[in-house]
């Protein structure tokens, strides 16, 4: 899940961050900056508008550049390799294998205060590509850098649909 969650969320990119009850500033670089006590929303623009649709029918979408084959790590309007324009979305299968993780015991924010603790973890996708997100259900002691998750989609703050991965033994077909 993308989420924020710090005294003074820095949102990337374009995506501009909603707060029900909290303070918005621009930070450098355009980001937003809150101190709200509530998880933000995200509202997202541009190139990330396809990421959320496809969350929300239950996919993680990645870019792969058609000139390279280069699989740029969030998404853009050019290859950060070779230039091209000639980005085209790929759909993910959510699998992947856990590349490092957190274990979250005091909330970044207060609206994470009712969560902890919470689990962050960065995905490389099977496809290349790296997701950062939270882990569920998994059992106390079985989380390693290398362990398969699954992603599973869930609605988030503000109800907009964000991934979120268990073990890949947990999967339900």
């Amino acid at each position: 899940m993308l989420r924020g969650g710090t005294v003074g969320v820095h949102v990337l990119g374009s995506a501009t961050a909603h707060h029900q009850g909290g303070r918005i500033a621009t930070g450098p670089g355009g980001g937003v900056l809150s101190m709200a006590e509530t998880k933000p929303v995200p509202f997202p623009r541009g190139e990330e508008e396809s990421w959320f649709e496809a969350a929300e029918g239950g996919a993680i979408l990645y870019q792969q550049c058609a000139e390279c084959g280069a699989v740029p790590s969030y998404p853009r309007t050019m290859c950060p390799s070779c230039w091209s324009t000639a980005l085209v979305n790929r759909t993910s299968s959510g699998r992947g294998v856990i590349h490092t993780f957190t274990v979250q015991h005091r909330p970044g924010a207060a609206g994470f205060a009712d969560e902890v603790p919470y689990t962050l973890v960065l995905v490389d996708l099977d496809e290349g590509v790296r997701v950062l997100a939270d882990l569920r259900d998994y059992e106390e002691g079985a989380l390693a850098v290398g362990m398969r998750v699954k992603a599973r989609f869930e609605p988030g703050p503000g109800n907009v649909v964000l991934p979120r991965f268990r073990p890949a033994a947990q999967e339900t077909t």
